[in-house]
């Protein structure tokens, strides 16, 4: 696989040389690969927003290196501005960054920065939309006439308008109702595979991590006890819930399962897994 961000020797400390000093990111070192969907997960105050805000420039490190697509993005003002364009960031409550008159105008903003043709701009603007599921007709609103999930989608789409070839969301599913939740992240999916992009995905959600991330980064106090596939990550569920994490529901049954002496793998984390599990350990074949 091909690095895009590569993550060297990453020091952050806050207040540094004061009473208040505090180390949030501990001589990080991580490799993240074009076109994969990455989950990060860790307690609040763990370092996740720290270490994110750090991959598109908004924070410069204490020490260390972000490197993009092998370039120091800290190497000269021209790299660290265009890292913004390249690596967009959506926040956590994205919904508070609308400031247009209308939906276009706020999703057109990124574009227009970028001093692209109206015409591309246009493009982009209807394509972004599309992919945050939003209609046409949304795009003459106001963004503060809109429901809180349509204002999350429109922020989504200021992000992704800008095309950037990897895309950070933090919380995006966060309070909304299961269906605008699915939704959203079949929509993040369908850019991600439209234009071979990175997802970072920050969630407190340990199921939709497990069920739509190639690797998870398990952040805690700054550092990075584990980092794998799902399945090798939640293979380490008590050590996890030591570190303050609610592993899915799935994985705490099972670990209970295995606890009680059925021979059975315990990393299991959804409810296909688990079904499939099920008839592994007891002999029986799908079907019968």
């Amino acid at each position: 696989m091909e690095p895009i961000i590569e993550i060297k020797n990453l020091t952050h400390i806050y207040s540094p040389k004061t009473p208040f000093e505090q180390k949030a990111l501990d001589n990080v070192d991580l490799t993240i690969y074009r076109g994969e969907y990455l989950g990060i997960i860790g307690r609040t105050g763990s370092g996740k927003s720290t270490l994110i805000q750090h991959l598109n420039g908004l924070m410069k490190p204490s020490s260390g290196q972000i490197l993009f697509e092998g370039k120091d993005i800290w190497s000269s003002k021209a790299m660290t501005h265009d890292i913004r364009y390249q690596v967009g960031l959506v926040f956590q409550y994205p919904e508070y960054q609308l400031f247009e008159e209308t939906v276009y105008k706020d999703i057109a903003y990124g574009p227009r920065n970028m001093k692209l043709s109206e015409e591309e701009v246009d493009r982009r603007v209807r394509q972004a939309a599309r992919f945050a599921g939003l209609s046409d007709a949304v795009l003459e609103r106001s963004p503060f006439e809109l429901s809180g999930g349509q204002k999350r989608r429109v922020a989504i789409a200021g992000v992704i308008a800008m095309e950037p070839k990897v895309l950070i969301l933090d919380e995006p599913t966060a309070g909304l109702d299961p269906a605008g939740a699915a939704e959203i992240l079949a929509n993040i999916e369908a850019y991600r595979k439209a234009n071979n992009a990175t997802i970072i995905f920050v969630s407190h959600s340990m199921e939709d991590v497990a069920r739509i991330t190639d690797r998870l980064v398990v952040i805690s106090k700054g550092t990075l006890p584990y980092v794998g596939t799902p399945h090798e990550v939640f293979s380490h569920g008590e050590e996890l819930e030591k570190l303050g994490l609610a592993v899915p529901a799935m994985n705490r049954v099972f670990s209970r399962v295995r606890g009680l002496g059925v021979d059975i793998d315990p990393a299991v984390y959804t409810v296909e897994q688990a079904k499939a599990a099920f008839l592994e350990a007891f002999g029986r074949k799908e079907g019968k």
